[in-house]
């Protein structure tokens, strides 16, 4: 290990980990070690090596691996913030994810995670002006990872997309911290009107699969939205909706649902 990337792996915990779970793989899968050599081990920091694997999995011939690794740190360069908020999402799939206890695997294989750290990116090249590159990082995301998040999108840190395929999030829509989306979500406007016309989400909200909230409306914190719902109306916080249209069911059932991750209704009061 060179001596820039000892002090890297010192100084970040996160990193420092990451790099061991990966020399355990290398022990224990040689013919994984070239993979992850290039994409972690070769890299002098956890930025560099999501830049290399978002790179790998969303280039096409619109986009090249180069261009999205720049436009990785460039994006890093103006908001170096941004390194905090892929950790804290990073850390939130271990959290979250009942099968997984490694940091190391959302960072490798995880399209939700890597989904969200190319919408990042985007995200910052649209509030800087750089709106047909932002545009077409959107693009090739959903091509290659079923994802389509509107580059204009502002979204809070903790950030979890468990699946991810299917997931549609329209460009007025925001997130605020600690939001946990599972497959098939969309959030929608009604209608072909311009303006403000998608849903804002609420800190610690859970939206369970396959949930559709359509409007420009308010998610209150702390809410649970159960699968296959259609929501069409403002929830109140720490409230749990359900049906089609969804309609309060109950309390939201514990005080982070976007942690515990429980869509069972069952022991809903009321």
């Amino acid at each position: 290990m060179s001596e820039q990337v000892a002090a890297f792996a010192k100084a970040d915990p996160v990193w420092r980990h990451i790099r061991s779970d990966a020399e355990d793989v290398v022990v224990r899968e040689p013919a994984m070690a070239g993979f992850l050599s290039a994409t972690v081990l070769d890299q002098p920091s956890l930025e560099d090596a999501l830049a290399e694997r978002v790179a790998a999995r969303i280039a096409d011939p619109m986009i090249g691996a180069s261009a999205v690794r720049h436009a990785f740190r460039d994006a890093l360069d103006d908001d170096p913030h941004l390194a905090d908020a892929f950790r804290i999402d990073l850390v939130a799939v271990v959290d979250r994810d009942a099968v997984c206890d490694r940091l190391l695997e959302p960072l490798m294989y995880f399209k939700g995670f890597h989904a969200l750290a190319a919408h990042r990116v985007a995200h910052s090249l649209w509030t800087r002006g750089r709106r047909d590159f932002a545009l077409m990082m959107q693009a090739a995301t959903s091509a290659a990872l079923q994802v389509d998040i509107h580059p204009a999108v502002p979204m809070g840190r903790g950030i979890f997309i468990d699946h991810a395929t299917g997931v549609v999030i329209g460009a007025t829509a925001t997130l605020g911290d600690d939001v946990s989306l599972l497959q098939g979500v969309t959030l929608g406007g009604t209608g072909k009107e311009g303006g403000d016309r998608h849903p804002k989400i609420g800190s610690g909200v859970l939206v369970g699969a396959g949930a559709k909230i359509l409007g420009n409306f308010e998610i209150g914190h702390c809410s649970r939205v159960a699968a296959g719902s259609v929501v069409l109306s403002a929830v109140p916080p720490n409230s749990t909706v359900a049906g089609v249209p969804a309609r309060i069911v109950g309390s939201a059932g514990c005080p982070e649902p976007s942690r515990s991750m429980d869509q069972i209704l069952a022991t809903l009061d009321g």
